[in-house]
This record gives structure tokens, C-alpha cells and sequence, in this order.
């Protein structure tokens, strides 16, 4: 099902890294996430939903770019 909030997400399993794109153009990696957390996020319905009760807060980000205009 496709996300209302998160436009695309990768998931660098060697770095252990998650990228996430949300649909406001706002871009943000978050660290040390484990490949069960993305393999799960990979699974959910809702992929916001998910984000939002096991990565946002949960673990280390930093914002990367500015806003993107597709």
C-alpha cells in the first residue's frame, strides 16, 4: 500500500542505514537500525505507521539535503 507521509525508503543493510524520503521533500538517515527494524518496515501495511512507532524516536538521525521538489 502506498504511503501517505513517506514517499521512498532504502535500506543499507551494510552501514546499517535507513533512508527515508517523505512526501514534504524532507530527507533524513537514521543509524544503527537493525535489518530486522527495516525487513518489518518492508512488511508493514502501513509503512507510516510503522515508521512512526519503531523508528522516529528510536534512533539516531541526521537530516540530509534540503527540501526536494519532484
Amino acid at each position: 500500500m502506498p504511503s501517505t507521509v513517506i514517499r521512498k525508503w532504502s535500506y543499507d543493510a551494510e552501514d546499517q542505514r535507513l533512508d527515508v524520503l517523505f512526501v514534504s521533500g524532507k530527507r533524513y538517515s537514521y543509524h544503527e537500525v537493525p535489518r530486522e527494524i527495516a525487513e518489518a518496515m518492508r512488511e508493514a501495511f502501513s509503512k507510516g505507521s510503522y515508521y512512526n512507532r519503531h523508528i522516529r524516536d528510536h534512533f539516531r538521525f541526521t537530516r540530509t539535503g534540503g527540501v526536494v521538489a519532484e
